[in-house]
């Protein structure tokens, strides 16, 4: 029995089959292009890394996702959890003495030790785009614009981009006074949509007057630029009156090209990492109880890594985007030939011929005759090039 269970995956990963390998894949190549026609280019970052690359996007002592392992000359390595702090480590290191702005994209698998459910694995697939080197409006409406038109091209339609500002979201918890486990339960409740944990822990923590309804806003204050109006009128700690004026500049921008179909405001997002500054932006499809998308403006990372840079970009889980689409396009296997005939040499030849005008070909040396080899090819959904002696 315990043979058996070796043969079993561990929680959180999964095998992916021909049809899903191939969806995977052929949706890999289909973005990365999509990618490098708005000018970005692709970077390869290794799978592990030194931990403390990671360590510098993470909140402090929340390192519980990280899968760590220590090399042979005790070293802390870790697996990338996801690709942004690898590209801010590579930017502030082989490409500091490029020009900026920077258009760099990617396609990556990413790890992250959390509780396996639909929609989440541990081992799972991304692709995103970084913009490096541009502050203010124009490239963070670059960057939602380009999450917009990614989700169109991949074949979704029935979708919408939330879009919060860090700085009014912080300046609301800040205000709260509360201890930093309590600050935690609070932003776990608003990450998670939780209104009857977050009015739960409202009264726990006894929070009333300006605090209550400025946390309850952030709650459930969703919609267009009305949604901004009544931002404006309620939240005026710190720098939020000028965070909600640079949003509604870019809200405004998005809307003039056609894509506020697709997008609401919603204050109450909090993404995964702490490196966030400014806006942030998640996507969501009905019936995946996860985003499709997310990303914002995180100014402050690279400069962790000697390298002070603004810089903004997203990702789109690859595996949720398939799940969205509700098909598996692809079949694992290209439509081609099956090579069959009584002399081996002859098979060989034929299907080196058509090899080389780039068809799929597989060679069959089964069939006894012309009749089995016909029967094979129909089966794969093959055609059958039949070679005499």
């Amino acid at each position: 029995m315990t043979g058996n269970r070796n043969l079993q995956v561990p929680a959180g990963v999964r095998d992916l089959l021909p049809p899903e390998a191939a969806a995977l894949r052929e949706l890999e190549e289909e973005l990365v292009a999509f990618f490098k026609g708005w000018g970005y280019r692709e970077v390869l970052t290794p799978t592990f890394e030194f931990v403390e690359t990671f360590q510098a996007g993470s909140p402090a002592g929340e390192e519980g996702s990280l899968y760590k392992f220590i090399d042979r000359e005790g070293r802390v390595l870790a697996l990338r959890p996801e690709m942004t702090a690898p590209i801010a480590r590579l930017v502030a290191t082989s490409l500091k003495r490029e020009a900026v702005p920077l258009r760099l994209c990617y396609r990556a698998g990413v790890f992250r030790y959390e509780e396996p459910r639909a929609g989440r694995l541990r081992e799972f697939h991304q692709a995103g785009v970084e913009l490096i080197g541009v502050g203010g409006e124009a490239a963070d409406a670059e960057i939602i614009a380009l999450a917009v038109e990614t989700l169109l091209k991949a074949g979704l339609q029935e979708f919408r981009i939330g879009i919060g500002q860090v700085a009014v979201t912080k300046g609301v918890l800040q205000d709260l006074a509360l201890p930093p486990e309590a600050v935690a339960r609070v932003k776990g409740a608003l990450a998670g949509k939780d209104l009857v944990g977050l009015g739960r822990l409202i009264d726990e923590y006894n929070l009333r007057g300006k605090k209550k309804r400025r946390l309850e806003l952030l709650a459930t204050l969703h919609g267009g630029k009305e949604a901004l109006e009544e931002a404006r009128a309620n939240f005026d700690q710190g720098g939020a009156t000028a965070a909600l004026a640079g949003l509604e500049r870019v809200w405004e921008a998005l809307a003039a090209c056609g894509l506020e179909k697709w997008l609401f405001i919603d204050l109450g997002i909090l993404r995964d990492f702490d490196y966030y500054t400014g806006i942030v932006f998640e996507g969501y499809v009905p019936g995946l109880g996860a985003p499709v998308c997310g990303g914002g403006r995180y100014d402050d990372l690279l400069g962790r890594f000697g390298y002070p840079c603004p810089a903004t970009g997203f990702a789109v889980g690859l595996e949720r985007l398939l799940m969205a689409r509700g098909e598996i396009k692809g079949n694992g296997q290209d439509k081609g030939y099956l090579v069959a005939g009584r002399d081996l040499a002859a098979v060989l030849r034929r299907a080196r011929e058509l090899r080389r005008e780039g068809i799929t070909v597989i060679i069959d040396g089964q069939s006894e005759d012309r009749r089995q080899a016909a029967a094979r090819a129909a089966a794969g959904g093959l055609t059958l090039v039949w070679v005499e002696p």
